[in-house]
């Protein structure tokens, strides 16, 4: 559940609508600003745009993408956040280690992220991947 005021949305009343979605048991979060979509969906978004670049470039198939998200990042994220899964992972120094020492060999990686060209042969290599 995503609360975003506008220009003229007092504080108090994104409160409100915070401590409403947290009283019937969601998991409000609070935009700072607006932007288009979801922020969940945006973060699937980003995930699949790097899935798909590696079947396009036959690094991996459908199956072992869908194994490497969920025996990968996916039973982590379940129960936490990528940055406080960085923070343990950062071991005795926490994020603040992994922000020193860790992040700018990620920083090389997220560099070499692929963008695909959404294609109709990439569209049924997905579709064909799935169904086998």
């Amino acid at each position: 559940m995503e609360v975003v005021g506008g220009t003229k949305t007092s504080l108090v009343a994104v409160q409100q609508a915070l401590a409403f979605y947290a009283s019937i048991e969601k998991k409000p979060i609070h935009l700072k600003k607006e932007l288009p979509g979801h922020v969940g969906n945006r973060l699937q978004a980003a995930l699949y745009k790097e899935i798909l670049y590696l079947i396009q470039h036959d690094v991996l198939s459908v199956e072992d993408a869908d194994v490497a998200v969920s025996y990968g990042p996916g039973p982590r994220w379940g129960v936490m956040g990528p940055s406080l899964q960085w923070h343990l992972g950062g071991g005795a120094g926490g994020i603040k280690h992994f922000m020193d020492h860790l992040l700018d060999p990620l920083a090389a990686t997220i560099k070499a992220l692929g963008t695909p060209d959404i294609t109709s042969e990439l569209k049924q290599a997905i579709v064909e991947g799935v169904l086998r």
